[in-house]
């Protein structure tokens, strides 16, 4: 990479990664992104596969997110009913 760039966090600690830097380090929409810290750098990499025995509610997340985007529509549609009946159960 050429010349730094610098942006500025918004008020939920969020940061936009240009796009130029996404494309080249092969990172997409719906992809799932590890961070870490290390000698107060955080590092942000593209990762294919969530650690063994994370089961946190965002990892839980981004791995139903990855999941669903394999999947064939009839199985998507299938899931969304499950989810959809399991909320009308929480609400009632």
């Amino acid at each position: 990479m050429g010349k730094p760039v610098y942006k500025l966090l918004d008020h939920k600690g969020r940061v936009l990664i240009p796009k130029e830097l996404r494309d080249a380090a092969g990172m997409g929409y719906g992809d799932i992104v590890s961070l870490g810290l290390k000698d107060g750098r955080v590092s942000v990499r593209k990762v294919s596969i969530i650690e063994v025995g994370d089961q946190s509610p965002e990892a839980v997340e981004a791995y139903v997110r990855a999941a669903i985007r394999t999947m064939p529509d009839d199985t998507r549609l299938s899931l969304i009913a499950d989810l959809s009946g399991l909320m009308r159960q929480k609400e009632g």
